[in-house]
């Protein structure tokens, strides 16, 4: 790494189909928003010659954010795939965004990447958000390194910054993060920085200067040598501290100088293993350069330290019907599975999938069979269809580049699958397969929408799955209680491209309600009813009397119903119709709509007439005598409840506790979990906290996260209940 001269670009235009998983390299880059992924995406593909100036190609159009939305919102929201040649190898890289809204696409990256790298930006720093990722990336081992940017920032202080990645990405061991390179500095300027003109190489103690827009490689003076010893020594001995060779060390403080390809060798191997994470810099390409400072020596870690996807171990697969099925590791003569990462829809094409395939080799034209299981709790039904694959691609920016096959180990897009989703397993068609699913955060914040008009009312419901098609981290619900149609999001800027999309894309105008939370009605004591349903009106009248008890009964009883009436006062055969009338009122509620809960209804007694009763009668009069034993008793408004588990930063947990308890919530308790983080349980009322996705990471800067599940319903303070009465009255 970093004694090359000479640069391999790819060439421009053209769609690189892989042949073997060894020429391939999947890597996804991490980061905080506005940290610089898109502008060091944009710098790598200049370099590697896959396009002729910075981020764009031959229409103009930039190769990582050319969505109409993220150029509104001057950010990335979506994964997007930018594929690079170098050196004969196939780079994938994928681009994240970094806003914590946008999780799921993060997610999604990180499925399809063997390696990780971590941008981190000189004027900003390490953010709690990306350190989460970290830890996540850490969990199941995957290779990582680190790119600081913004070099050229007026306090950018690269060695400062070093020690920062060290404090948070090393916690278990500093020395496992270090420079590969020092930058080097031109000349003061007037406001006294001195900007990045170049790289010197730690190992090979070679300059690599970028002032002419090119790289050139030169030998450092002698006066430049001391100043870079003690980096060099402990990078050296970081690198030594991960040999495989256990003798290293010995040899080296035996004071044996070790050559330095053999140091380079085993720091590709650590870097592989992630057991070393190499800091490396970045600043971008100067108007007109042909690379960007940095650039050469990130793709030449990628391609020489970053592992194949040979190396990668695949997602557990199964049978569709849950049968273990162990397959060779990437193996492009296997069978095929590949996985839907990504599904976005096209005008021109219409649904078009990014895969990552793991087994096999998938072709154009060939029927595949698609699964996909797991999400029904998302709105997704569970689905097993034989489709027939469209044109394969690459895409870049908004071309799709035609590619004549996908090998193991090889991401690229699939036009026209009507019914795939993102996470969905394409296998043979005569060997139906699935793969494990990957984690996706749970959308906590909830959207209420109604059409805006009545042609968009026509639209919705196709629209809407489609959303959610294409996003598993939405969810749609009808609510049954409230009648109300919700999205949940993972925050504000999700929900905004959502209503986005939905206008843009699928030509769909709505309209933000105010949500609202399911509701209960319960007596607070015993009370009695009579129902009465006499009319005569010519003909058969009709004629029902029934007189009830109504008690309360303890949380999760439901409607229980019972038979007193003695000598026959009703009739046998209209007690099931008394029964059914008082369900149908309690489900409309006594006092407020509300459904009614956890109550026994006793029937005591009652008259019907020989001729004139009836079934119609009889319902209506259990139902009549409902609401009157409601009209003399105290009814209860129930609040449904949840148990939160918030997992925080230990610098945050008086605050949000505070909050919690301003809520009216009841915290539970709490416990340590790992080094500097706790998990706080409470229960809090339902209607709290709707919008506590967005409140949460506002009072935690981004680094909390938390969980909900319904547990009960129970009664609203008196003074809640008159203010949300107060509220449903003004509405209707």
């Amino acid at each position: 790494m970093g004694d090359k001269t000479q640069t391999h670009p790819g060439a421009a235009g053209r769609a690189m189909a892989a042949d073997h998983p060894a020429s391939v390299r999947n890597v996804v880059l991490v980061g905080h928003s506005g940290s610089g992924k898109t502008t060091l995406v944009e710098a790598l593909a200049l370099t590697a010659g896959a396009v002729n100036r910075a981020g764009r190609v031959e229409d103009g159009g930039s190769i990582s954010d050319y969505d109409e939305i993220e150029h509104r919102q001057q950010r990335s929201v979506q994964l997007s795939l930018v594929p690079v040649e170098w050196d004969g190898i196939k780079i994938n890289v994928l681009d994240t965004p970094g806003y914590a809204d946008f999780v799921g696409e993060l997610r999604a990256g990180l499925r399809a990447a063997d390696a990780a790298l971590f941008v981190v930006s000189a004027s900003d720093g390490v953010d709690g958000s990306t350190r989460m990722v970290w830890e996540e990336c850490a969990a199941v081992g995957m290779p990582r390194a680190i790119v600081i940017t913004h070099l050229e920032a007026a306090r950018a202080d690269f060695e400062e910054m070093t020690r920062v990645c060290a404090e948070a990405f090393g916690a278990d061991d500093p020395d496992a993060v270090l420079p590969l390179y020092l930058p080097l500095r031109g000349p003061q300027g007037p406001d006294g920085h001195a900007p990045a003109t170049g790289l010197v190489g730690l190992l090979t103690q070679k300059l690599f200067d970028y002032s002419s827009g090119e790289r050139k490689e030169s030998e450092p003076g002698e006066d430049q040598l001391p100043q870079l010893e003690e980096a060099r020594n402990r990078l050296i001995e970081g690198i030594i501290a991960e040999s495989e060779d256990e003798t290293l060390m010995d040899r080296y403080l035996g004071g044996e100088q070790v050559d330095v390809k053999t140091l380079i060798e085993d720091l590709e191997r650590a870097v592989a293993r992630g057991a070393f994470f190499p800091v490396l810099a970045a600043a971008p390409a100067a108007e007109g350069a042909k690379q960007g400072i940095g650039t050469v020596e990130i793709l030449e870690l990628i391609i020489r330290g970053f592992p194949t996807p040979l190396e990668h171990e695949a997602p557990a697969v199964t049978t569709i019907d849950g049968g273990p099925r162990e397959l060779r590791p990437c193996d492009p003569d296997g069978p095929l599975v590949a996985e839907i990462v990504k599904t976005s829809s096209d005008p021109y094409v219409g649904r078009v999938s990014l895969i990552r395939v793991f087994s096999g080799t998938l072709r154009p034209d060939e029927t595949v069979h698609v699964s996909g299981h797991g999400l029904a709790d998302r709105g997704h039904e569970d689905h097993d269809v034989d489709e027939r694959v469209g044109a394969l691609s690459t895409p870049f920016g908004k071309q799709q580049r035609p590619v004549t096959h996908v090998i193991a180990g090889d991401l690229a897009c699939v036009a026209k699958l009507g019914r795939a989703e993102t996470g969905d397993t394409l296998s043979a068609k005569d060997d139906p397969l699935l793969m494990e699913p990957w984690q996706m955060p749970d959308p906590l914040l909830p959207l209420a929408i109604q059409a805006h008009s009545k042609p968009d009312e026509d639209k919705l419901s196709q629209g809407l799955a489609r959303l959610v098609a294409e996003d598993p981290t939405m969810r749609l619900e009808q609510n049954q209680d409230t009648h109300q149609v919700v999205l949940w999001c993972l925050g504000e800027a999700h929900a905004d491209v959502a209503l986005e999309r939905l206008r843009s894309r699928y030509g769909v105008q709505v309209d933000v309600v105010p949500h609202r939370v399911s509701l209960r009605e319960t007596f607070a004591d015993r009370s009695a009813g009579r129902g009465r349903h006499v009319k005569q009106s010519g003909g058969h009248g009709q004629y029902a009397i029934c007189e009830i008890e109504v008690e309360p009964l303890p949380g999760g009883s439901g409607i229980e119903f019972v038979d007193k009436v003695v000598g026959g006062a009703v009739p046998r055969q209209f007690i099931p119709s008394v029964e059914k009338g008082v369900r149908t009122q309690a489900a409309k509620g006594v006092a407020a709509g509300h459904p009614l809960i956890d109550v026994r209804v006793t029937l005591l007694d009652g008259k019907a007439h020989s001729v004139d009763s009836s079934d119609a009668a009889f319902q209506t009069a259990g139902a009549l005598a409902l609401r009157e034993a409601a009209a003399d008793a105290r009814i209860h408004l129930l609040e449904p409840v949840a148990e939160v588990t918030v997992l925080v930063g230990d610098d945050y947990v008086g605050p949000v506790m505070s909050d919690l308890s301003g809520r009216r919530g009841r915290v539970l308790g709490t416990e340590q979990v790992g080094s500097g983080r706790t998990l706080i349980r409470a229960e809090v009322p339902e209607i709290e906290i709707g919008r506590y996705a967005i409140d949460l990471r506002s009072l935690s800067h981004g680094t909390a996260r938390f969980d909900r599940r319904y547990v009960r319903h129970e009664p609203m303070p008196p003074q809640v209940a008159d203010r949300i009465r107060q509220q449903e009255r003004e509405a209707s």
